[in-house]
C-alpha cells in the first residue's frame, strides 16, 4: 500500500520543509477499471481544492457513449471524491477536456464533441462556472461554441511554410500529389479550415490579459492557437504552426516575451519534441522543427514555475509510452539539465500518457495522466517537486 496521498508532506514536514526535501507521491484518482479513460486536465481552485477532468467511455472518437468526467480533491484531503459528470453531448463522443481558472476566479472547461466519428469534424465547445468550489460537479452558468475562421490567407501561409521546410513526402505521381499540396488544397475549403480544431493543453494567460488556447487539427496535421483579448468572450485564429506533423502544442513564455510552443511529433522518424516560437504574442509562428528531446508521438506539457524555472513532463522515448519523465530547465529551455523518471513506479503500470501539469500555490508540482496496467486503466495524480527531479541519478 502506498502512503495516504498528499504525503502528509504538508502535514508532516510543513510546506517549507517539503520544498527543502524531495517529494514524490502517486495516487489513482479512481480504481482501475475496464473502460477507456484518457486526456486528463488538472487545475487548482482558489480555495485550494484540485479538480481534474478526463474523457471516459467505450473508446474515443467512434464511441458515442464517451463523456467528460471529473473528480475533486478537497484541500487537505487524502482521497479524491467520487467521479462525477462534467459534460456530455448525448449521441456524440466528448473528448479532450481542458480546465482553466481565469483571473476572475471562474472555471472554464474547453472540450470537443466529435461529429461523424472523425476528428477533423470536431466542434470546439467551452463552458464556464462561477460556483465550482463545493462538493460535486461545477454548476455551469454559461456555454458556447468557439467558431474559428482562419482566413483566405491560411492556405497561402501553409504553402509558403511547406516550401521553406521542403516537405513534399519525397514521391510524386500524376494521381498522387505531394503531401504538402494535398494539405494546401484542403485548406482552400472554408469549411475544412473552420472545423476540427481540438483542445489538449492548458491555455496560456499573457501579462496583457490575452488568453492563448493551444489547438491542433488532425485533418491538416498542424496547430494554431485561439486568441481572446476579451476574457474569453470572442476568439480568433492565429497563424498556423507548420511542420512535419506538429500537434498538441504546449505554450510557455520567456522573459523577453517570446512564446515557445513545444509540440507532439506526429510526423516521421526520428521521434522528437518539436518547437515553434512566436515573437508577437501568438499572432504568427515560426516553422516547427525537431529538438533533441525524444517523443514517441505523444502529448506533453511544459510550464514556467514562479521562480522562472521550466518543467516538462513527457514520454522520454522515441517509440513507446512505457516511460514518463520530468525534466527541469534553469535557462528557459536552452538546456534541460535535470531529468528523472516518474513512471513506471513499481506497481504494475505499463503505459503512461498525456500528462497535464500545474504548480500549486504551495509550490509543489501536480500532474495527472492516463495510467494503464494489466488489471485496468485509470487517471493517476502525481505530486512532486523540483528537488525530487534534481536528486535523481
Amino acid at each position: 500500500m502506498r502512503k495516504p496521498f498528499l504525503l502528509a508532506v504538508a502535514a508532516i514536514l510543513g510546506v517549507a520543509a517539503a520544498h527543502a526535501a524531495p517529494v514524490f507521491q502517486t495516487q489513482n484518482i479512481f480504481p482501475l477499471q475496464g473502460k477507456h479513460v484518457h486526456g486528463s486536465s488538472i487545475v487548482q481552485c482558489p480555495n485550494g481544492d484540485f479538480l481534474s477532468a478526463w474523457f471516459y467511455g467505450s473508446g474515443e472518437r467512434s464511441a458515442d457513449d464517451v463523456q467528460i468526467q471529473g473528480a475533486r480533491l478537497k484541500a487537505g484531503a487524502a482521497e479524491w471524491s467520487e467521479v462525477f459528470q462534467m459534460a456530455d453531448t448525448p449521441g456524440f463522443p466528448d473528448c479532450n477536456p481542458v480546465l482553466h481558472v481565469d483571473g476572475q476566479q471562474r472555471l472554464w472547461l474547453f472540450w470537443i464533441p466529435v461529429l461523424a466519428h472523425k476528428w477533423q469534424f470536431s466542434l470546439l465547445k467551452y463552458r464556464r462556472a462561477s460556483d465550482f468550489q463545493n462538493d460535486g460537479p461545477p454548476k455551469w452558468d454559461w456555454q458556447d461554441v468557439i467558431n474559428l475562421k482562419p482566413g483566405e490567407d491560411f492556405p497561402v501561409i501553409l504553402e509558403e511554410k511547406f516550401r521553406e521546410l521542403r516537405i513534399d513526402s519525397g514521391m510524386w505521381g500524376e494521381y498522387a500529389p505531394p503531401y504538402s499540396e494535398l494539405i494546401v488544397e484542403a485548406a482552400k475549403d472554408p469549411l475544412k479550415r473552420e472545423l476540427g480544431w481540438m483542445t489538449r493543453i492548458h491555455p496560456l494567460a499573457l501579462p496583457s490579459g490575452r488568453l492563448l488556447l493551444p489547438l491542433y487539427n488532425d485533418g491538416f496535421n498542424i496547430s494554431l492557437v485561439g486568441i481572446s483579448d476579451d476574457a474569453g468572450v470572442t476568439w480568433r485564429a492565429s497563424g498556423p504552426i507548420v511542420g512535419a506533423g506538429p500537434i498538441q502544442p504546449t505554450l510557455v513564455r520567456k522573459n523577453d516575451g517570446t512564446i515557445c510552443a513545444y509540440l507532439r511529433d506526429s510526423g516521421g522518424e526520428p521521434g522528437r519534441v518539436m518547437l515553434s516560437t512566436s515573437t508577437d504574442d501568438g499572432e504568427t509562428w515560426s516553422n516547427a522543427l525537431d529538438t533533441e528531446i525524444p517523443n514517441p508521438g505523444s502529448s506533453l506539457e511544459v510550464i514556467r514555475l514562479r521562480d522562472g524555472a521550466w518543467v516538462m513532463v513527457f514520454n522520454d522515448t522515441e517509440t513507446s509510452r512505457n516511460r514518463l519523465a520530468a525534466a527541469l530547465s534553469d535557462d528557459e529551455g536552452a538546456t534541460w539539465k535535470w531529468k528523472r523518471t516518474m513512471e513506471p513506479s513499481g506497481d504494475g503500470g505499463t503505459s503512461f500518457a498525456y500528462p497535464s501539469l500545474i504548480q500549486s500555490e504551495d509550490g509543489l508540482l501536480h500532474a495527472t495522466y492516463s495510467f494503464s496496467a494489466d488489471k485496468g486503466k485509470c487517471i493517476r495524480h502525481c505530486v512532486f517537486n523540483t528537488e525530487w527531479i534534481k536528486s535523481g541519478k
